[in-house]
């Protein structure tokens, strides 16, 4: 997968649309976590480095279906994203419209404009042509840098690309870089360690991974589905009955390509699913009646070390177990420092593995924190993210 970036890009006195994701978190309206806006800084800096350019940026806040409100307004965002960038940014009081057209007609070089949130116009999300159009008269290049979204085909993610001369930033190439290559030839041997609460949202990821791995590690509650298809008891733990017969033909098939699966071989558990319930430690792979798997077990957690000390590549998407339950974070905290000791090249995707690199401070030994829980989600199902497809030579 190649992609046409903005150093491919002629950038000399252009005006240029960026849509970044700066779908950050507020509180009383103060941004809480400046992640995203600082992921997107590199790009935004570099189209101010070339002569004569000027910046248009377009992001998305929350959820407000369409409709104008003051409670999804970018104005908090507007002000820390300046501070960030160490320099003023107007603020339109609107996506569209002739008040609009005048502040980008009045835009002068190395100056930055950022438009109201783009999910106040219904438009946005249905992918509006002429909505599209209205926006791309405002510029004359189209850089997409937020992989957050591009799994989605809206107006700003991709129907802009169809009217202007479209380019990744550098986050979005980064992604790529980082991505594509577990889904086309990933060093070996390849582990992937998948968790999180359910088959349902899990087994496309599955399937696509079999593909390509050597080892796959199944955590967090989904795991005692898988556990009960190979006649294990789960006592009291989730269990989805409706992917029981697709949880036992994944194993069946990966059991022919020859993917090595990891399931669980002991437990921490609880009598009841609740953070101040005492934990209980199961030292087999089978939980007794009246207990609830939480997390996974020290015997579990040596053999997810082990597989992961000897690969090359590594995917983690989704938690060991219920991690936002302090008493229950130790399998997931482990998992996350063997991970960070790996000399494999180490790609974290996903909000709640993400948010658990960060909770232990592990960020910077990892090779790609992804900025996309869905997208890289969907991209790791070998899913076409149509805010890609916009940008490929």
């Amino acid at each position: 997968m190649v992609l046409n970036t903005v150093r491919d890009a002629d950038l000399k006195n252009k005006k240029v649309l960026i849509r970044v994701d700066f779908n950050v978190p507020l509180k009383n309206g103060v941004v809480t976590d400046d992640t995203r806006i600082k992921s997107a800084l590199p790009t935004i800096k570099y189209i101010l480095e070339q002569e004569g350019s000027s910046v248009i940026v377009m992001t998305h806040l929350g959820r407000p279906k369409g409709q104008k409100n003051p409670e999804f307004s970018l104005a908090p965002v507007c002000e820390r994203f300046a501070k960030l960038l160490g320099r003023p940014v107007k603020m339109a009081k609107d996506v569209i419209g002739p008040e609009v057209e005048k502040d980008v007609k009045n835009l002068k070089a190395g100056e930055v404009l950022l438009l109201e949130n783009v999910r106040f116009y219904p438009d946005e999300e249905k992918n509006n042509p002429d909505f599209a159009k209205a926006l791309a008269a405002f510029g004359d290049v189209y850089v997409n840098d937020a992989f957050g979204t591009a799994h989605r085909a809206h107006a700003t993610t991709e129907g802009l690309s169809h009217y202007l001369p479209a380019y990744a930033g550098f986050l979005i190439e980064k992604e790529v870089k980082f991505m594509a290559p577990l889904l086309e030839n990933p060093a070996k041997p390849f582990v992937a360690v998948i968790g999180g609460s359910k088959v349902s949202t899990k087994i496309s990821v599955l399937e696509s991974l079999a593909k390509t791995c050597d080892t796959i590690v199944i955590g967090g509650g989904m795991a005692y589905t898988f556990l009960k298809v190979e006649g294990h008891t789960i006592g009291k733990s989730l269990f989805e009955a409706e992917f029981e017969e697709t949880a036992k033909k994944f194993l069946e098939t990966a059991a022919k390509k020859g993917v090595k699966v990891v399931l669980p071989v002991d437990h921490v558990c609880a009598e009841q699913f609740a953070e101040d319930a005492k934990p209980v430690l199961v030292d087999s792979a089978d939980i007794p009646e009246n207990l609830v798997g939480m997390d996974i077990g020290p015997k579990t957690v040596k053999l997810i070390a082990d597989a992961l000390k000897s690969a090359k590549s590594v995917v983690w998407n989704g938690p060991m177990g219920v991690f936002e339950f302090a008493a229950f974070a130790k399998g997931t905290e482990e998992v996350a420092k063997a991970l960070a000791a790996t000399d494999a090249t180490t790609v974290v995707g996903g909000g709640d593995s993400v948010a658990a690199i960060n909770k232990f401070g592990l960020a910077d030994k990892i090779s790609h924190v992804s900025t996309g829980g869905g997208a890289s989600l969907e991209f790791l199902e070998g899913k076409v993210l149509p805010g890609i497809k916009a940008l490929e030579k």
